[in-house]
């Protein structure tokens, strides 16, 4: 039984890993960052550079391996794709993202990442109304802060 989680939980870490924006610096993200913890704990996060790095240093300093080059690739990634001014990838982003960075319900969130689980990417943000119950004025109000 504990092999099977295990073997659960891998995969995963290796989902989580795949829904990363792609990108330099994304595989060593998934390596020393997932490990510990998904990625919808730095997902919902628009932080600065300079607050990356803390980010980072903080969780060397707590056992996190990586080199000092990887360490700056990391913080090149998050920044350039969860930095401040960051949109949210409307394809790849988890439920907890959608809630917390564009402020959608819990239940408008899941309904979009089931929607583009059973249909496929959003080309834009049009195609974000035709999912059934969501509220088309926060969709055309957070607008500019999605990416497809």
């Amino acid at each position: 039984m504990a092999a099977a989680s295990l073997c659960l939980f891998g995969a995963a870490e290796q989902d989580d890993a795949k829904a990363l924006p792609d990108g330099p610096g994304k595989e060593i993200v998934a390596k020393a960052c997932i490990d510990c913890h998904g990625a919808a704990n730095f997902r919902k996060k628009r932080l600065s550079e300079d607050e990356w790095w803390e980010q980072v240093a903080d969780m060397v300093a707590r056992g996190a391996k990586a080199t000092e080059r990887e360490q700056t690739a990391v913080v090149a990634y998050l920044a350039q794709n969860f930095g401040k001014n960051s949109k949210v990838d409307m394809n790849s982003a988890p439920i907890s993202e959608i809630l917390v960075v564009l402020g959608f319900t819990a239940s408008d969130s899941q309904a979009i990442v089931a929607y583009r689980a059973d249909y496929g990417s959003f080309k834009e943000w049009h195609d974000l109304l035709k999912v059934p119950g969501v509220d088309a004025r926060k969709v055309e109000d957070k607008k500019e802060l999605m990416a497809f």
